[in-house]
């Protein structure tokens, strides 16, 4: 077995027992720190106590991209990164992103569960220049998908017109706002609850839960499900890390990692639900509205970044049924 000192990403605490570090940027209660949790306890189970995972949550060990570089480096063993952070890192992740690369949820499971998911999950061993990227995908975490939360009502992409949207500072986010008639502007999302609340936006985008969670429906009182982008979490290990592991280590580690999946995907959703019904609770008007002109309107923006590999995956993409 390798020893390694204790800050680095794993280390033997005797001649049979292999801890391996974990970091990421959510606090214990969300279901990506419980699936972590659940992969942990059974990597620990299924190697009879040779395989343990030390979990750092809430940004202990940096931002999400700063863990993900330290994965890259091999001094972190393990973090979750969303799929959209790590096209900064391997170009052709830039798809998630993409609007309504899904049809509805169903479609997206079944092609991050299928025979194309592994492949995807191999895509991030290989950097833009075609060297390692220092990455290995384990399994991909649901992070539900992304509608508008605004000041006023929005039912269609009329309704979006001139209206000042907060995105992340991304060009496809960014051009999928425009595309509908808004104004995209970016803002940090520690700042975006004053700029709410003093109007220097009209309105927001994420999934129910962080809706929930910060509070942003006490100055945004209109949530629109039109579910306009499906960006999933991803569970990457360094492939420094997994090449010092033995066959049998990392075994255990893909089994565990998978179980955790499905573990985390139902804690998601029910979540989800909680948070819809926490906000119709709280007096927001929620409107489950009929995305297909939502989906017509940013057909150019879909088009436009399909190229090339990206537009490859698209295609593939699609045809899963």
């Amino acid at each position: 077995m390798f020893s390694f000192v204790a800050r680095n990403s794993t280390r033997t605490v005797d001649r049979s027992t292999r801890v391996l570090r974990v970091a990421h940027v959510l606090p214990t209660s969300h279901p990506v720190h419980r699936g972590i949790e659940l992969m942990a306890r059974r990597a620990e189970e299924l190697s009879g106590g040779r395989l343990k995972l030390e979990i750092f949550p809430s940004e202990q060990l940096g931002s999400e991209v700063q863990c993900l570089e330290q994965v890259q480096a091999g001094t972190l063993a393990i973090t979750k990164v969303g799929a959209g952070a790590i096209g900064n890192f391997v170009a052709t992740y830039k798809v998630f992103g993409l609007p309504y690369l899904f049809r509805d949820a169903e479609h997206c499971w079944k092609v991050l569960d299928g025979p194309f998911a592994q492949e995807l999950l191999t895509l991030l061993g290989t950097a833009d220049d075609g060297q390692s990227s220092g990455l290995r995908g384990l399994c991909f975490y649901d992070a539900g998908s992304r509608s508008f939360y605004t000041k006023e009502p929005v039912r269609s992409p009329q309704d979006l017109k001139g209206k000042k949207i907060r995105t992340n500072n991304d060009p496809v986010a960014m051009e999928l706002v425009q595309a509908l008639g808004g104004s995209s502007t970016p803002i940090p999302w520690g700042e975006l609850y004053t700029a709410l609340q003093q109007r220097v936006v009209d309105g927001a985008e994420n999934n129910p839960p962080s809706y929930l969670s910060s509070r942003h429906y006490e100055v945004c009182k209109y949530f629109t499900l039109n579910h306009h982008t499906r960006v999933p979490d991803v569970l990457i290990v360094s492939s420094k890390i997994w090449e010092r592991l033995s066959p049998e280590e990392q075994g255990w580690l893909q089994q565990a990692a998978d179980e955790s999946s499905d573990f985390q995907r139902k804690l998601w959703a029910e979540e989800s639900d909680k948070a819809l019904a926490e906000l119709k609770k709280a007096g927001v008007e929620i409107f489950e509205v009929d995305a297909e002109p939502f989906r017509k309107a940013t057909e150019p923006v879909l088009a436009k970044y399909s190229q090339g590999k990206i537009g490859e995956l698209v295609r593939r993409i699609q045809q899963t049924r």
